[in-house]
């Protein structure tokens, strides 16, 4: 890894995990009690004042800092919790078209809000209907707390959007989906907002919790007969005329190209530090899996994290930079396979996380 270039960085604080445990979750399953305001002072305070040797002043120039790692607002003092970042950041605290829905459906007061801060469109998942929902999601009341935050988003004038995860189990139920898209009139109602109600369907990623679903994963024949709507608003979506490949497709292409690092997981355009309730230390180039684990604030130093992170000292790090993708396939991948990825880089992913898991088992 190259040095740590932009002083700019992220930290992302577990406090108060999630009311899901999705099993597409790439960070995983939320454990444990939640982390105290001065937890999250003190870890800032720790990277404020990391210098390099050398130095006299602080290594990181600016800081934005979130409490949240998982679902944001999802704690009942969500105002107070956006105040902190706002005092412990460095420029106005970051928002995305994420909320807690969980909240959403429940505090009539949370969209208006959600509103003032920005941004005004926010992103909903749907893995089918009631039933095929609530499983994925892990918590009964997943599927209607979506329709009620459709519901309050719209009322508050911020626009929803649908994001449909492409698995076996959807498949049956995706027209019963594009129904209720009809039935509740969303694409009047958005333009009413002078918008486009956006909805698309993707694959999700083999990462953590979403490599325990594999088997779920389609093949080519089995998305023939998806609704050609769902498919030209997705390619739409992505800006894309193919929105997935067979894995032996990626993998011929695979074990073809020249060797390159790193090659798992996109680049980023912001480094940012995900700091669980443990304090353990991990970066947004991967999951919070053990392969990828920088150090732990308690035990470690901001620099000794730093360390880890330039000079590849976790295995999924040293791995990507070290080990030709095309290894990696030809030991974990399925040269006829013809189940559906969005892409080589989540393929990458997966046979990444494999020889890791399989290398961390024999140790």
């Amino acid at each position: 890894m190259p040095p740590i270039g932009k002083r700019h960085i992220g930290i992302a604080f577990d406090m108060y995990g999630c009311p899901n445990a999705c099993r597409h979750c790439y960070l995983g399953k939320a454990f444990g009690p939640p982390m105290s305001e001065e937890d999250v002072r003190w870890a800032v305070a720790q990277f404020r004042k990391y210098t390099r040797q050398g130095d006299t002043a602080p290594f990181f120039q600016k800081l934005t800092v979130t409490t949240w790692l998982r679902e944001p607002d999802y704690a009942d003092d969500y105002r107070r919790l956006y105040n902190l970042e706002d005092e412990l950041s460095d420029g106005r605290p970051a928002r995305s078209e994420l909320l807690s829905i969980w909240r959403l459906a429940r505090d009539v007061h949370y969209a208006r809000w959600a509103k003032e801060v920005g941004p005004d469109t926010c992103q909903i998942s749907f893995f089918g209907l009631e039933e095929t929902n609530d499983w994925f999601h892990r918590r009964q009341g997943a599927f209607r707390d979506n329709l009620a935050a459709t519901e309050r988003l719209l009322e508050a004038g911020m626009k929803p959007r649908w994001q449909f995860f492409l698995t076996r189990k959807i498949l049956p139920e995706l027209s019963g989906l594009m129904r209720l898209i009809g039935k509740r009139r969303l694409r009047e109602r958005v333009a009413d907002l002078g918008g486009r109600f956006d909805f698309f369907i993707h694959t999700p990623g083999p990462d953590y919790e979403g490599r325990r679903i594999e088997d779920l994963r389609p093949t080519l024949d089995e998305i023939g007969n998806m609704p050609a709507e769902l498919i030209e608003a997705s390619k739409r979506h992505f800006g894309r005329e193919t929105l997935w490949r067979s894995e032996a497709e990626l993998y011929a292409a695979m074990m073809n190209e020249a060797p390159m690092f790193p090659y798992a997981h996109n680049p980023i355009d912001m480094l940012w530090f995900f700091v669980t309730n443990r304090f353990d230390v991990f970066s947004n180039l991967g999951t919070l899996e053990p392969w990828w684990l920088l150090g732990n604030l308690r035990k470690h130093s901001v620099a000794a994290i730093a360390d880890a992170f330039e000079n590849n000292r976790p295995l999924a790090l040293k791995t990507t930079y070290t080990v030709p993708a095309r290894e990696l396939a030809r030991e974990f991948g399925d040269p006829a396979s013809t189940r559906v990825y969005g892409g080589a880089d989540d393929l990458k992913s997966l046979y990444l996380a494999q020889y890791c898991e399989t290398k961390c088992s024999t140790i």
